[in-house]
């Protein structure tokens, strides 16, 4: 039974070794994948150099996107929030309502002309 015992050990020692060797031979070397070098057209080189990271217009791009999130984050959205709490939630007259001139009753007399207004006529008919 001891000699089973070895020949496991053996066989399990060598299987080991085969695993550590093949996971090494998965690596990549820094000189794979060897490609052929591609051939651009003259539109595919010029996005290819347009979109090289750290190029100016990335940097102008990312500028332009910061100052718009913080104008429309802590200024334009925040000033919209307090103009409608303001125009629906604290004015008294709502949203619409437009003042005009007082209607003119009779008996009361209009400042412009100083003429006083006429009652209104008697209606026969009650309805």
């Amino acid at each position: 039974m001891s000699g089973s015992l070895g020949d496991e050990k053996l066989r399990v020692q060598q299987l080991r070794a085969l695993r550590r060797r093949w996971l090494r031979d998965q690596e990549l070397s820094p000189r794979e994948p060897i490609l052929p070098p591609q051939k651009l057209g003259p539109v595919a080189a010029f996005w290819e150099g347009f979109l090289k990271p750290g190029g100016l217009w990335r940097q102008q791009v990312h500028k332009a996107y910061r100052s718009g999130r913080f104008l429309m984050l802590r200024v334009l959205l925040p000033a919209w929030a307090i103009a409608y709490y303001l125009k629906y939630h604290v004015r008294e007259l709502p949203h619409g309502v437009v003042l005009t001139n007082p209607r003119i009753l009779p008996g009361d007399m209009v400042l412009e002309t100083g003429e006083v207004m006429p009652p209104l006529p008697e209606d026969s008919h009650h309805h």
